[in-house]
């Protein structure tokens, strides 16, 4: 699948992300990457053989103050590479895109992997 591809079926997917969610995302820059570097998996500590699909940058709500000075929106990245491969069908890959940017709009509240995971968002 081409990057233009993948850009349309994520674009589509975030649409369908459920309505109450939606706010969330308004303030959220959303970048498409092949794949996460080798230096971040080593940052994150990863495994070789685990797959990143996404990463959330920036402070999460719970690590703000109202006297904070200005910061750079947050962002979320997406991998298109190890989706693509973890994928099947489209209709997967709409799934596991929704659930990865839920996932990182979870850290945007200071959520950890733990309770994400029990959200059913890991």
């Amino acid at each position: 699948m081409k990057p233009a591809e993948f850009e349309r079926i994520a674009r589509e997917a975030i649409r369908r992300i459920p309505a109450e969610f939606q706010p969330y995302l308004e303030d959220c820059v959303i970048t498409i990457e092949a794949h996460p570097p080798k230096e971040l998996l080593l940052d994150l500590e990863m495994e070789e053989d685990e797959e990143l699909f996404g990463l959330y940058e920036g402070r999460a709500l719970t690590e703000r103050s109202h006297d904070d000075p200005p910061e750079m929106p947050p962002r979320i990245r997406l991998f298109y590479e190890p989706l693509l491969e973890f994928c099947e069908t489209e209709d997967e890959l709409i799934f596991e895109i929704q659930v990865t940017v839920l996932h990182e709009i979870g850290h945007h509240f200071g959520l950890d992997e733990e309770r994400l995971d029990e959200l059913g968002y890991a």
